[in-house]
């Protein structure tokens, strides 16, 4: 089986400082892991990749790149 990848990028609307999770987890190969949250830390990406030995993609958004479901 291929190497496991995780498919995150970085929130548009989280201010620096603030308290809540900077990710939403966009998708992932190779894995049958299931994400039950819309927003994640980065910690806690990293220690679910750790775990499933999976490699984590940090995806870029456009600049005008929003989730239409996010709310």
């Amino acid at each position: 089986m291929e190497k496991a990848i995780l498919f995150v990028r970085e929130r548009r609307k989280v201010e620096k400082g603030e308290k809540k999770p900077r990710f939403s987890f966009v998708g992932q190969v190779g894995t049958d892991l299931r994400i039950k949250v819309k927003h994640i830390r980065k910690s806690e990406i990293e220690q679910i990749a750790a775990i499933i030995g999976a490699e984590v993609v940090y995806l870029e958004a456009g600049k005008h790149d929003e989730d239409e479901d996010e709310e």
